[in-house]
Parts: C-alpha cells; sequence; structure tokens
C-alpha cells in the first residue's frame, strides 16, 4: 500500500523540505499523512479548477509547486481552495523553492530546455542554490530571446545588454533579486519569469541581458517532468498531470 507519506518521503529524497527558503511553506500542508494512495494528481497550483480535475481523476494527494498556503490564514470558507481540499478529502504536497534548486528540479529543466551546456549551480551571495548557470551558442541579445520565446512558447520581455550571448544565467519564477549574483560571475544574459520596470534599468545599467519569459513559462515544464519521477517510483499508482495555466492568460 502507498501512503501520502511515502509520497513525501519519495520527493524529500531528491527535493530535501530543509532546503527550501526561509520565508517559504514547502512540506505536507493538508490532510492526513497516513492516507492511502492510488491517485497522484501534479500540478503548478493548487487552484478550485485543479482540485474539480483531480477529483474527476479520483486524486487522493495534490502535489503542487507553488504552496496552497503561504500568508497565515484568517478563514477557510467554502470556494476557497483550502476548504474544497478539505472536503473533497485530498491531500496536499507542495514543493516550492526546495524543488527549485534540486537536482532535475525547476532550473535545471529550465536549463535543460533552453539547450545551455556546461551547466552548474551557481551560488548567490546568501549561499543559495537555486540559480543555474551555463553556456550557450554566441548570438545577439535579440536573437537569443526569440530562442527563448520560442522554446518556451510564450512571448518575452528584454532589455538588451552591451555584448553578444554565451554565458547565461536562468532561474525560474521570481528571481531578480539575484541579478548581482548574476552580474558577479560575468554572464552575460539572465533568463527569469518575472522582472520589473527597475530590474531592467538595473541589469542594463551593469550591461547584462535581462530577458522576462513568464512565472508560469519558466516553472511550469518542471511539473510533467515531476509527474513522471513519480510515475516511475509508484508504478502501483495513477499519476494525473494537471496543467493549471488559468484561461485567462491568453496572448493577443
Amino acid at each position: 500500500m502507498i501512503t501520502v507519506k511515502n509520497v513525501y518521503d519519495f520527493i524529500n529524497s531528491f527535493a530535501p523540505f530543509e532546503t527550501q527558503e526561509k520565508w517559504d511553506n514547502s512540506g505536507m500542508l493538508i490532510g492526513d499523512i497516513s492516507k492511502e494512495v492510488k491517485v497522484i494528481a501534479v500540478c503548478l497550483d493548487i487552484t478550485c479548477d485543479t482540485i474539480s480535475k483531480a477529483k474527476s481523476s479520483n486524486a487522493d494527494v495534490i502535489i503542487s509547486h507553488h504552496p496552497i498556503i503561504f500568508n497565515p490564514l484568517k478563514k477557510v470558507l467554502k470556494g476557497d481552495p483550502v476548504y474544497e481540499l478539505l472536503r473533497s478529502n485530498i491531500c496536499a504536497i507542495c514543493a516550492h523553492t526546495n524543488f527549485d534548486l534540486a537536482k532535475g528540479g525547476v532550473n535545471d529543466v529550465l536549463a535543460q530546455l533552453l539547450e545551455l551546456d556546461n551547466v552548474s549551480v551557481l551560488k548567490s551571495s546568501d549561499d543559495s542554490e537555486i540559480l543555474r548557470i551555463g553556456t550557450t551558442k554566441k548570438s545577439t541579445p535579440q536573437d537569443f530571446a526569440k530562442f527563448v520565446a520560442k522554446k518556451l512558447g510564450t512571448t518575452v520581455r528584454l532589455a538588451k545588454g552591451q555584448s553578444d550571448v554565451c554565458k547565461v544565467a536562468v532561474c525560474g519564477g521570481s528571481g531578480c533579486s539575484f541579478i548581482p549574483d548574476v552580474i558577479a560571475t560575468g554572464a552575460d544574459a539572465f533568463v527569469t519569469g518575472d522582472a520589473k520596470h527597475n530590474d531592467f534599468l538595473d541589469a542594463t545599467s551593469d550591461g547584462l541581458t535581462l530577458i522576462a519569459a513568464g512565472h508560469y513559462e519558466t516553472e511550469n515544464p518542471a511539473m510533467p517532468v515531476l509527474a513522471q519521477m513519480l510515475e516511475s517510483e509508484f508504478s502501483t499508482a495513477s499519476v494525473v498531470y494537471i496543467d493549471s495555466v488559468p484561461t485567462e492568460f491568453v496572448t493577443c
């Protein structure tokens, strides 16, 4: 018999929950850890839509990247994802920053998708090991941005640096706090999900090409990979991947 604890322990074996950032809230967040598991659902975000699809698949547990509980809850009402999970008796395990930095996790998948060579961990000034850095075939910032957009199936925002792109750092999601660490390595470009106006100004003032390719687009590719890992480990369980992109995300 497979239990939620077995699933938790497996994720913990390659993406230890203790490695999550101090501000994070990864781990077993909802449900009974001793519950039997026959169906595992995997998604980026736990929303009412993904819960509905998980229920249709008779899922016993949902594995998500983003924590369903992040800030302290002051109420739990009908229609809230937490309420709906509890009512549906579906457990929730969330692997956020521990999966970002794990070998084979979010940023390794992103680096692989962008076909980077000689990929290694780029330790930040605060000792985080989330960043990855590698090399790519020499290209202009514009051409590399077009390549990123094509590989991730999206549009990107680009601020051009002062040189061609050869050395590239990546961080899925919101990685602009690491811009000083990326610049310190002499990287030509940094690919992340979200970037503010000032992030682009800060990057270009130091000659760095900054490409914002979308939070969902830079993180979600790792979720089907996680689903495959779970499927290989738990051959007697059914693993269902649920794409949690909201229908409002429309490219016009």
